[in-house]
């Protein structure tokens, strides 16, 4: 696998520190800048609400511009963000250090997934996505030790921007120049919204992601409260989770590259056994163990399942453009589902957070049998197409 792959994998792996590495130092930063932790939260769900509204647009209004130069320019702003945010003397200046790199954070995934897609298929995707993988394992608890380490909670930003400092100097070297195909409009790319069974996929990628995230952020509380675990075993669990994610992503490649459909209802069908196991075997402390594992394993494929599954009927010329509207697809399922999941805990407590999920892992995978005409689809791949094959025509 080339290279340049592995670059990008190694940015994603800063961008997610960045974006998540927040959360393992929420208490902290509520008592250095004296906000309650609920004011200290919005670090992190206005990080995601800016990368969910600025997805499609910021990628629509830089077609025209050299792939490369955006990766490394994202990069530098995570570089630069960190610094600032390190050396933030109030809350608010913290808070526009963090929606900073918000804004350009969906470039980087949007040009990085479709060059690895466009050169490796669903195996490009699936390396690229390992550094998501990575960042969960390693990345957010590296950065939380960090600020144990050196009594500090600045080290965290400084440890993120040295990590994204990296990632840049990787791709600088290792990532050749990516000129912006001129050929490709907005509205050529625009055009591929008439696609109903876009809609479909995107439907169903907001539902899998509310459906993961509406247990996996309770995880914590469901593990104390339920499996009655104290902090220390609590945290090998969250490691063993990411941990057999890190596996899963890996296999759950292998299996799409294979067939995507099939790999997408397998996909569901076990996350949705593995929430009803958690729901009857929570109270036990082994069973929990083994569940944690292989619900891991399979949680961290839902991001590679919405990816391929909607990108693989997508003509090469609008993957960039579909990639921003699954990245905005993305965020707001992690935040409706942890709202859902939230709302459920409040009102009748944590254990029955897990049937939020169950629900709509069954309502999404009632989806996958949603099909369209043949025809209606060719038609629409044809006009697309036609825009692009004009234009070669021509040159």
């Amino acid at each position: 696998m080339k290279t340049s792959i592995y670059v990008l994998a190694l940015g994603a792996f800063g961008i997610i520190t960045t974006e998540f590495g927040i959360v393992g130092i929420l208490p902290t930063i509520s008592r250095q800048f004296d906000v309650s932790i609920d004011t200290a939260g919005w670090l992190l769900s206005a990080f995601a609400i800016t990368v969910a509204v600025s997805s499609p647009f910021i990628t629509s209004f830089t077609t025209k511009i050299n792939r490369k130069f955006l990766l490394c320019l994202v990069m530098s702003i995570f570089v630069l963000s960190n610094l600032i945010s390190a050396f933030s003397t109030n809350f608010t200046m913290l808070m526009i250090a963090r929606i900073l790199p918000a804004i350009l954070h969906p470039l980087f995934w949007n040009i990085a997934i479709a060059i690895a897609f466009k050169e490796k298929g669903a195996k490009g995707v699936s390396t690229v996505m390992l550094g998501l993988s990575l960042a969960t394992v390693l990345g957010i608890p590296l950065t939380t030790y960090a600020v144990d380490l050196f009594h500090s909670w600045q080290a965290s930003f400084f440890l993120s921007s040295a990590i994204s400092l990296i990632a840049f100097m990787g791709l600088l070297l290792f990532v050749p120049p990516i000129p912006a195909d001129q050929a490709i409009s907005t509205r050529n790319q625009v055009e591929v919204l008439k696609s109903p069974l876009l809609w479909l996929n995107l439907i169903s990628t907001i539902a899998t992601l509310a459906a993961m995230f509406a247990s996996y952020t309770y995880l914590t509380a469901y593990l104390e409260q339920i499996t009655h675990m104290n902090g220390a075993q609590i945290s090998m669990m969250l490691l063993l989770f990411g941990g057999m994610g890190t596996l899963g992503n890996w296999l759950m490649g292998l299996a799409l590259h294979r067939n995507v459909l099939l790999t997408t209802r397998l996909f569901l069908i076990l996350l949705v056994t593995v929430q009803i196991l958690a729901y009857y075997l929570g109270g036990n402390y082994i069973p929990m163990v083994i569940i944690v594992s292989l619900w891991g394993m399979i949680h961290t494929g839902g991001f590679l399942v919405s990816n391929i599954r909607t990108t693989q009927s997508v003509p090469h010329h609008a993957l960039e453009f579909v990639n921003s509207l699954l990245t905005s697809s993305f965020n707001i399922g992690i935040s409706l589902g942890a709202f859902l999941g939230g709302l459920v805990s409040a009102y009748y407590g944590v254990h029955y957070i897990l049937w939020v999920s169950i629900l709509l892992l069954t309502v999404t995978f009632i989806l996958s049998f949603v099909t369209f005409r043949k025809n209606i689809i060719d038609n629409e791949k044809t006009k697309q197409l036609e825009p692009v094959v004009s234009a070669c025509e021509h040159s």
